[in-house]
């Protein structure tokens, strides 16, 4: 457990250097009054207290910096600080049941050894955030509980199993994460520590206070096990380096990569796993973490592709790449697993061509993006704007076509326009074929036509939305700093059912383009029936 008492001004403090020397305090509205809810450990040592109105710690302090504080932005950037410490333990969390940040919680279990042991860890961890200017306090016990209640009220230190009650008894009541209300009445029946709270009958207790009391009693003496949440699912596949000097080239990044992707590779291998998703972390000495993430179009584990899909992700950042101070820890992990047995290749192996396609659009969408790399996905539809939908070509279904989707029996175009766009036509006869037309501000002759082919409206579908592409999330900027990759097309109006029947030809004019037209309605009717370009061929 790592407490920070001052974290709130000290990071304003590092965030803004010409408030370093200023006696800072943060202020917030309480009761329909203004009171100080956050101070510098110069105001504390001068006996400021949170609570204290604001005009009176002007009086007393007239050289006194006063700022509104911004909950949510401090929250943010104490999780920040709480994914920088993954680099010494895979489950973190943030402890907000009292405040929403100073309280970082850490399970050590199994990764001390790393450190020396466990002093040596907490040593560790409290020597770094000190140096950069952080008052902290830390304990390592059994309990959560525990942890909490001798980095918050006793000095640091390392409480075993067997001196749980020697350790916790002297604290107050305060120790054991209790509301306000809580700790004032147990102060007005005289009990001002823990074990004299122990001595108490257990039923009066939770009768006048609740059964928190004692749930949190029994917490932090390890009677009653107590589980925090991870601000990160722990991975089970991961690969780290560790540098006695922290390095900030982008080449010696990409070189640690090849590294752990081979390491990383080795283990998958040995549980018989591929993975589609790689997160490479990289924790600088000041408090930051760098993240880049990439998918794989199908589950691997060859170390030569990994490596190659992160320099081409790399290469998207250029300038914008800045190792601040230096980084100090790389990990890389797998995420999103499944089976992945190996294969035995012979002579007359053959190849369909597939992995190489998907090693592709890998490293397509690596360099250019997820939003950038689009495949067509086909839908169960006779009608052409819904037959094909526009996905993401590394996260779309292995299975690309459903088993309910019709087989074109006509020649279709290469290429289908988003809207379908009206044109004028002339045929010799009403019903006939096409023999000019004017589209686009141009006009030729139509020289050959083919058709008709004869498409029904889908009256189940009717006032639904057509869409070629899903709408999706639009991030904000990534590491690199550059901006979100464009949305896709917009949505298609609503679909009426009470529309024509249409009927499609296939034309070509006298320069040998191909159009693929239709005309919706028929001649005679009580609307004129109305002509449209929906395809363009090569």
């Amino acid at each position: 457990m790592l407490f920070l008492p001052y974290w709130a001004t000290q990071y304003l403090k590092r965030a803004e250097p010409e408030l370093q020397q200023a006696p800072l305090a943060l202020y917030a509205r309480v009761k329909g009054g203004l009171r100080l809810v956050a101070l510098d450990p110069a105001l504390a040592a001068d006996g400021f207290r949170p609570g204290l109105r604001v005009a009176e710690a002007r009086a007393i302090r007239p050289d006194l910096v006063l700022r509104e504080i911004e909950p949510e932005r401090l929250a943010a950037a104490f999780g920040a600080l709480a994914d920088w410490h993954a680099n010494a333990s895979p489950l973190v969390a943030v402890l907000d049941d009292v405040a929403a940040f100073g309280d970082l919680a850490l399970d050590i279990t199994g990764v001390a050894h790393l450190f020396g042991g466990e002093a040596a860890m907490l040593r560790q961890l409290l020597a770094r955030l000190r140096a950069a200017g952080y008052t902290v306090a830390g304990a390592v016990a059994p309990s959560i509980g525990a942890a909490w209640a001798v980095s918050h009220f006793s000095r640091s230190r390392i409480v075993a199993a067997a001196a749980l009650p020697s350790a916790l008894d002297p604290l107050p009541p305060a120790a054991l994460r209790l509301g306000e209300a809580q700790v004032a009445g147990l102060h007005q029946m005289g009990l001002r520590t823990l074990a004299q709270l122990r001595e108490r009958p257990r039923q009066p207790l939770q009768a006048r206070f609740g059964a928190s009391l004692l749930t949190r009693l029994d917490q932090a003496y390890g009677g009653l096990e107590e589980r925090f949440v991870p601000r990160q699912p722990p991975a089970e596949h991961r690969a780290e380096q560790r540098f006695a000097e922290p390095i900030a080239r982008l080449e010696d990044v990409l070189a640690t990569v090849r590294e752990l992707a081979t390491r990383l590779a080795a283990r998958l291998e040995a549980a018989g796993l591929g993975a589609q998703r790689f997160e490479l972390l990289l924790y600088r000495v000041d408090h930051q973490v760098l993240t880049l993430a990439l998918n794989a179009a199908r589950p691997t584990r060859d170390p030569a592709h990994i490596a190659s899909l992160f320099a081409h992700r790399a290469a998207r950042l250029g300038d914008d790449y800045d190792a601040g101070f230096g980084i100090d820890v790389v990990h890389l992990v797998a995420t999103a697993t499944e089976r992945l047995d190996a294969s035995q290749l012979g002579a007359f192996a053959l190849e369909d061509g597939l992995a190489a396609v998907d090693r592709l659009t890998d490293r397509l969408t690596s360099r250019l993006g997820p939003q950038a790399v689009l495949a067509s996905v086909a839908q169960a539809s006779h009608l052409p704007e819904r037959a094909a939908l526009l996905l993401p070509a590394a996260t779309r279904p292995r299975e690309e076509t459903p088993e309910t989707a019709p087989v074109a029996a006509f020649e279709r175009p290469l290429r289908l326009l988003p809207r379908p766009e009206k044109v004028a036509i002339n045929a010799e006869v009403p019903d006939g074929l096409p023999a000019s037309m004017h589209w686009r501000g141009a006009a030729c002759r139509l020289v050959r036509a083919a058709g008709p082919e004869r498409l029904g409206a889908e009256w189940w579908r009717h006032r639904e939305r057509l869409a070629l592409a899903p709408a999706a999330h639009t991030p904000g900027p990534g590491l690199d700093g550059r901006p979100p990759a464009p949305a896709p097309p917009p949505a298609l109006p609503l679909f009426d059912a009470a529309a024509e029947t249409r009927d499609y030809y296939i034309v070509e004019d006298e320069a040998g383009r191909r159009f693929w037209v239709f005309r919706q309605g028929f001649y005679g009717g009580a609307v004129p029936p109305a002509w449209y370009v929906h395809g363009l061929f090569a």
